[in-house]
């Protein structure tokens, strides 16, 4: 049975990855994105750790996420608002 409290939890996790990376906090994305992974019980954050890390890496030698990078955290979030928060960015000038 799935706790709707763990999964919120899980929500707010990856909310404040996309929020830290925006703010270039890597290493708080990093850190939020492993504990959307691990609260995240439908799988619905499988894909995101491996994404913000990789944002979070160019971001280090970029100074900024590149929209392609925001591009890739969409897509692996799928439809909904957090997905949108990172298309946003990814079609921003």
């Amino acid at each position: 049975m799935i706790d709707g409290h763990q999964q919120r939890r899980a929500l707010t996790a990856a909310q404040q990855a996309l929020e830290a990376l925006d703010a270039g906090d890597a290493a708080g994305a990093i850190a939020a994105a492993g504990r959307a992974a691990e609260l995240d019980q439908v799988g619905l954050f499988a894909s995101l750790s491996a994404e913000v890390a990789a944002a979070a890496a160019a971001m280090g030698t970029e100074g900024r996420v590149r929209p392609e990078r925001w591009a890739a955290i969409s897509a692996a979030l799928g439809p909904g608002p957090l997905g949108a928060y990172a298309d946003e960015r990814a079609t921003a000038v």
